[in-house]
């Protein structure tokens, strides 16, 4: 009877055992379930930021990508900005130096213009110092000079009978006439050439003159046209 309570006792303290490791067993399952699950929502949540850092990762490359792009981009403008405005100025100033010259061209014309403009009045002052009123009545005089000339040149044949003093006042007369028509010969030759010479300077002058002022219109045209442009560029 003692064995058998003996055997009771241990067969007792066996279950009681068991169940201490059942339950050891239990709780370390429950703990093991919870780290587990710990384990679990943590790789979960894990994976959710991996995909949230990828996503977040791949729209940082687009934003970055597209502020490069906008960077490259305003970087061309600025720069295609730059070589206009040099273009511009550079056009500026190649027409305000074509401007400078013109200006320049045209004072000398001026001072052109004003020395052959006395030629003008060089005729003047001969037709207020002579007995003509005006140089056709030069020419005219000089044609009658011309037809006198040819009848002294008929009446030679009749020198001959002539007397002597006839003669030396016939060779005087013909000598004066001879020496007048010469002298206004000469000064209707040298008449001619000035003016001639002042008529075609003043032609060319005037139309030097006409061409500058076209020139200068259409570079003031021009000058204008790239100050209102470059206006509109900077505004």
């Amino acid at each position: 009877e003692s064995q058998s309570q003996s055997s009771f006792l241990r067969l007792l303290q066996t279950k009681k055992e068991a169940r201490q490791v059942e339950k050891a067993r239990a709780e370390t399952d429950e703990a093991f379930r919870e780290k587990m699950k710990v384990i679990a929502d943590r790789w979960r949540d894990l994976h959710t930021k991996r995909a949230q850092l990828k996503d977040h990762v791949k729209k940082s490359e687009k934003i970055i990508q597209k502020n490069e792009e906008e960077r490259i981009l305003a970087l061309r403008i600025d720069n295609k900005e730059k070589e206009v405005n040099t273009q511009k100025e550079s056009e500026l100033l190649r027409a305000k130096m074509e401007l400078e010259a013109l200006k320049k061209e045209h004072w000398k014309l001026c001072k052109k213009v004003q020395k052959y403009s006395i030629f003008k009045k060089y005729l003047e002052d001969v037709v207020k110092i002579s007995q003509f009123e005006n140089i056709p009545e030069v020419s005219s005089r000089y044609k009658l000079l011309v037809r006198t000339h040819k009848d002294l040149l008929q009446s030679q044949e009749g020198y001959k009978e002539l007397t002597e003093q006839d003669k030396m006042l016939l060779e005087q007369y013909r000598a004066e006439k001879e020496a007048e028509m010469l002298q206004y010969k000469s000064e209707l030759v040298q008449l001619k050439l000035r003016f001639d010479q002042a008529q075609s300077d003043v032609l060319l002058w005037e139309t030097y003159w006409a061409e500058i002022q076209n020139r200068t219109s259409k570079r003031t045209r021009k000058l204008w046209t790239i100050k209102l442009a470059i206006h509109n560029l900077f505004q």
